[in-house]
């Protein structure tokens, strides 16, 4: 167990070294610990001899640091909150490994976060049907071929929130980095799947309670996504958003980075057609694809998967006429309703119950406008 004068410590030096990560990491480093640090709180010049006057004014004047980290220590006990040090066997070690790593993290939860296998899931806050299917479909399959994987993202719309909720739907444990403190969650909507992931997960974060929701804090919190997983996978993205700077990051830290590819101009695919298109990211189209790219499935896994997936897509409990509409919309997804009925050949009347059946069933969506989308 870690000493509670040394997490104080940490909480302190990693206010100080806020803007400066991997200087103090270094420091960090060589000198063992935070608290071997504030030892040397008066002379660091003894340890950094070119440390700058506003390091060495910031170490000389740090009371206020320590004060504030006693609070939050104190803070963090009351709500079960651990205080995971770079020291801690709990701390997540690939992240561990990154020079710019954090010198504390924030962790409520119960998954391992030095799991086997750790996939990031990222992608556009305004995700599609296209997006929201490829999600589904690769975390149901992932679960068949690699049940033991923590699916880890940020808590945001769109691709993260749909990872989060499919790994939990599909009894897979997943974790959410933040940006900000413990003492709130953002976006307040995802508040019930952040208790959910309490159980099956959990929250981690670098920043302190009371921290305020900055847009600077969110593209730090990117690189604990990163750098804590195996691979990145990207969903969807415009040619500029968050989901891509993560990719970024996880190939400077040599982590594997896929990209499920999209139609060519559409708006939450060009960024990632341009990723694969630039090499940035290797094409994928299933999980079977990411679980062999890894080498992580195991063979017998992947066979009892196929043949359970040959069994769903040949022998659906649809009638005759429920297999015409999915048939109809596997030539021509999201149809409108007229449209659907002209090609199906079925009448309106008739062709309304069965697309409430077949959404019942988990077949088909009904988009806005009168729209049906396959899911299947």
């Amino acid at each position: 167990m870690i000493d509670p004068k040394e997490i104080v410590n940490t909480i302190a030096v990693s206010r100080i070294g806020y803007f400066h990560l991997a200087g103090m990491r270094q420091l960090y480093d060589r000198l063992g610990s935070a608290s071997a640090i504030v030892e040397h709180r008066n002379d660091i010049r003894d340890v950094v001899p070119d440390a700058s006057q506003k390091l060495v004014e910031a170490f000389r004047n740090m009371d206020e640091q320590l004060h504030r980290a006693e609070t939050e220590y104190e803070w963090d006990a009351e709500h079960a909150i651990q205080a995971l040090t770079l020291n801690d066997p709990a701390y997540p070690q690939r992240l561990r490994e990154c020079d710019d790593a954090p010198l504390v993290l924030f962790y409520r939860g119960s998954a391992d976060l030095n799991q086997a296998r750790i996939v990031c899931i990222v992608g556009t806050r305004h995700a599609t049907v296209y997006g929201q299917d490829l999600v589904r479909r690769f975390v149901e399959d992932l679960r068949q071929l690699c049940p033991e994987t923590l699916i880890v993202s940020g808590l945001a719309y769109g691709i993260d929130i749909c990872a989060h909720r499919n790994a939990l739907q599909n009894g897979m444990e997943t974790v959410a980095v933040l940006a900000h403190g413990l003492d709130t969650i953002y976006p307040t909507a995802h508040r019930k799947t952040a208790e959910q992931m309490l159980r099956q997960g959990g929250i981690i974060t670098e920043f302190l309670s009371g921290t305020r929701i900055d847009k600077q804090n969110f593209v730090r919190r990117n690189r604990i996504v990163a750098g804590m997983s195996d691979a990145c996978i990207l969903v969807e993205s415009a040619t500029h958003g968050g989901g891509l700077i993560t990719c970024r990051i996880s190939r400077d830290y040599n982590r594997d980075v896929f990209a499920f590819p999209g139609a060519i101009g559409a708006q939450y695919s060009e960024g990632c057609n341009h990723i694969i298109r630039d090499n940035g990211a290797a094409l994928i189209t299933s999980a079977d694809d990411f679980a062999q790219a890894m080498r992580w499935a195991d063979p017998k896994q992947r066979e009892k998967s196929a043949k359970q997936g040959i069994e769903r897509s040949l022998f659906p409990d649809l009638t005759d006429d429920e297999r015409r509409i999915v048939e109809t919309l596997q030539k021509n997804n999201d149809l409108q309703i007229n449209m659907l009925s002209v090609q199906s050949g079925l009448p309106i009347g008739q062709l309304t119950a069965l697309l409430f059946s077949l959404e019942m069933k988990g077949v088909v969506r009904a988009l806005a406008g009168g729209v049906y989308h396959l899911l299947a």
